[in-house]
């Protein structure tokens, strides 16, 4: 009797199934003799193209579908870019196992223009994140932050047909899509700091699913794991959301973490900072407390002009 196939529910972009492709290949390698399957969906954040993900609900509108899909029984398990997953996951769900993680930083990519420094003043920069917005015009309000929503390459191209003088991407999207070399410059993170779990793949699957939570749990790499938890509950404890202008950074410092915040104004004119350092050990620990020290030193006013309140 043949086993049953191993079901991964994925978005259709490129980037999606580059992953999907990459965890399914692992899991050929762990489990060679059990068949792996793809099934690909399309979700409510790729079908609404046009309004800002701020507007339209968040990032967690490109996770909602999969996990319908893992719910009714038409997925085994299904694999998201760790900054789409809201912190507040349903119950029913866990993240089984994160992927060592790729480059976190934001790509500079510009055709004309060697440096984001470079940029003259009024140049058109797209990017929808709020995010990087804020980073951005902190240091340059002269520039202007325009839209920019699509997959990888139809931000290129719009690019490339003169739409903007420059575009923000994720260096790690474009790495695993083998465009590394339309990348200009890599923005410090003095500049841009990334956005929580930026460059992490997430593996989820139900928690009652018991075999194949113990099958995933071998994929997990650790020490991107201590470093998305740390993340994770910074953004938890700050604001609980993908769509708010949060950035968080985690890294390894042989026994200790280091964890970096930002808060921002969409238009760049105040931004706070923080950071701790740590106990391993004590990853999400480090992550509320840096939430509460923010929050206790503007970041909660910050926050609520944001949200309109």
């Amino acid at each position: 009797m043949n086993p049953e196939p191993l079901r991964i529910a994925t978005r259709r972009s490129a980037l999606a199934l580059w992953q999907a492709e990459h965890v399914a290949a692992c899991l050929r390698a762990l489990a060679p003799q059990r068949p792996v399957e793809l099934v690909a969906l399309t979700t409510q954040g790729d079908r609404n193209l046009q309004d800002s993900l701020a507007l339209i609900g968040g990032k967690g509108l490109f996770v909602k579908e999969l996990e319908v899909a893992l719910a009714e029984g038409r997925a085994d398990l299904a694999v998201h870019s760790m900054k789409d997953v809201p912190v507040e996951m349903p119950e029913d769900f866990v993240i089984a196992a994160v992927l060592q993680r790729e480059d976190p930083r934001d790509a500079f990519v510009s055709p004309r223009w060697p440096a984001f420094a470079a940029l003259p003043p009024g140049a058109r920069v797209g990017s929808s994140s709020l995010r990087r917005q804020s980073q951005l015009l902190h240091r340059r309000p002269d520039l202007k932050l325009l839209p920019l929503r699509g997959n990888v390459d139809t931000r290129l191209r719009k690019l490339e047909q003169g739409e903007y003088d420059a575009v923000i991407l994720a260096v790690a999207g474009l790495k695993r899509l083998a465009l590394a070399h339309k990348i200009t410059a890599v923005l410090d993170m003095h500049i841009s700091l990334p956005a929580i779990a930026q460059g992490t793949i997430g593996i989820e699957c139900r928690r009652d699913a018991e075999e194949t939570r113990n099958l995933l749990a071998k994929l997990n790499h650790a020490p991107t794991w201590q470093r998305t938890l740390a993340e994770r509950a910074l953004n938890r404890g700050l604001s609980g959301s993908c769509n708010l202008p949060v950035a968080g950074y985690a890294e390894l410092q042989g026994e200790a973490l280091r964890l970096r915040g930002r808060v921002g104004l969409p238009d760049g004119s105040r931004l706070l900072e923080g950071e701790i350092t740590g106990a391993v050990a004590e990853a999400e620990a480090l992550g509320r407390r840096l939430a509460q020290d923010m929050l206790a030193k503007g970041a909660a006013e910050v926050l609520r002009q944001v949200r309109g309140h």
